[in-house]
């Protein structure tokens, strides 16, 4: 049975492995699949506005509640059918991927970015500033995100801003806790003790040393994290106090479907499948990616 790394030897395994990260992601077949999906999906966000057949907000009077072409009664221009107002729901969910994958992409950046910055300055530093973030995290972990959620946006109404604002709320403090407690071991890595000798500063030890080191675990994490706020941001667009409703969201189509259920199935069902696979592909990719940059699951 082997012995477990050490800190040190897990920083410099994943320093040293890289390339093999990738070869052992690219082994995991459910892994690439994962990955094909949520590049379709990404491709798909892109090239919405060629792809659609119609304007997603376009209303056809003569068209309404249409089932999909292969059922009796769908039309050919109309491949998923139409909702109550006439809409096309391909182009409504073509250009809901827009929305879904864009805000996620957007969260998850500012988290990242904020979330990883603090973690890795009170890591390192310590001091007042590491328990000053460390009560901060703890507040902030004791209070309900969808409370306060929903406080924002119904004091606000639909609104973009505020909608990336209240996901990025406590989104991070996952980034924080993972960057902190990985500075915290690399500080005091042999290569960061070697670089420091040779009279290298902070900013370097900090951006050049340590960050490419914990980059791993912030990616697995980012992945994670985008599933979570694609679910999150349709839940408050099911509610009606999400993405504004004249912007095509799967929630807000979900929402809107969900009391023809019984003589219209499709309204509801083809987005509601459209967050289900998203979503499930994202999860599967980032657990995919866990066990690839993560040495402790190559042991």
């Amino acid at each position: 049975m082997p012995e477990a790394l050490t800190d040190d030897q897990i920083v410099e395994t994943t320093a040293a492995t890289t390339p093999g990260m990738f070869a052992v992601l690219l082994r995991n077949r459910v892994a690439v699949a994962a990955g094909l999906v949520v590049l379709a999906f990404v491709a798909v966000s892109v090239l919405a506005p060629w792809l659609a057949p119609f304007d997603p907000n376009l209303q056809h009077p003569d068209a309404i509640r249409l089932p999909p072409v292969w059922q009796s009664g769908g039309r050919a221009e109309f491949l998923l059918g139409t909702d109550a107002l006439g809409r096309d729901l391909l182009s409504r969910i073509l250009y809901g991927a827009k929305v879904s994958i864009g805000l996620g992409v957007m969260v998850v950046l500012l988290t990242m970015v904020v979330g990883t910055g603090l973690g890795m300055i009170a890591g390192y530093f310590g001091g007042w500033f590491d328990a000053a973030m460390s009560r901060l995290v703890d507040v902030l972990l004791a209070f309900p995100f969808l409370i306060f959620a929903l406080a924002i946006m119904a004091a606000t109404g639909p609104n973009l801003t505020a909608l990336v604002l209240a996901l990025a709320f406590k989104g991070w403090v996952d980034f924080y806790r993972v960057a902190r407690g990985d500075v915290l071991s690399a500080r005091h890595a042999d290569y960061v003790t070697a670089a420091r000798g040779v009279g290298a500063g902070t900013a370097h030890l900090l951006l050049r040393e340590i960050l490419p080191n914990i980059v791993p675990p912030i990616i697995v994490l980012a992945t994670l994290r985008m599933a979570t706020i694609i679910i999150s941001e349709a839940s408050l667009s099911f509610l009606g106090i999400g993405v504004p409703p004249s912007i095509p969201a799967w929630g807000t189509m979900v929402s809107d479907g969900r009391g023809d259920i019984a003589t219209a199935w499709w309204i509801a069902t083809f987005p509601g499948l459209a967050i289900l696979f998203l979503v499930l592909a994202v999860n599967l990719l980032g657990e995919g990616l866990r066990d690839a940059l993560d040495p402790r699951m190559r042991l």
